[in-house]
């Protein structure tokens, strides 16, 4: 279950996000929730802003971001300096748009394809495991 949002500036956030990119955040924002509540010994994401955009970080991974890139859409994003985006970059073939070892950008929440997007959520959540 998604929780609420407790942090207002969070959900000033999602706010300011367009109709369709809100909608399609909100989708990868109960992914990272579900994804990190299957995960044995995983904390539920701690919720808060970074670099103005919602980010979801755990005591052993590295922080997942959800914002909306200069082309539109929306997309989740991880810390270029770790291998999260372009391991699953190798995996993922062409199911995704890909923006270097940053992040993964979809147009529209139909783009998410959660059984895929798996693997990366929680490789982002443990990461430091």
């Amino acid at each position: 279950m998604t929780p609420d949002f407790t942090d207002p500036a969070v959900l000033l956030a999602y706010d300011a996000f367009p109709p369709d990119a809100r909608k399609g955040a909100e989708a990868l924002r109960a992914l990272i929730y579900e994804v990190a509540a299957s995960l044995p010994d995983c904390p539920e994401p701690t919720e808060c802003l970074r670099w103005g955009q919602p980010s979801y970080v755990t005591p052993k991974g590295t922080a997942l971001r959800i914002g909306i890139p200069k082309e539109g859409g929306f997309g989740l994003y991880a810390h270029c300096q770790t291998t999260v985006i372009s391991d699953f970059a190798q995996t993922s073939g062409q199911a995704f748009t890909i923006q270097g070892n940053r992040g993964v950008l979809f147009r529209s929440p139909a783009d998410i394809k959660p059984d895929l997007l798996r693997q990366m959520i929680a490789h982002a959540l443990m990461y430091k495991a």
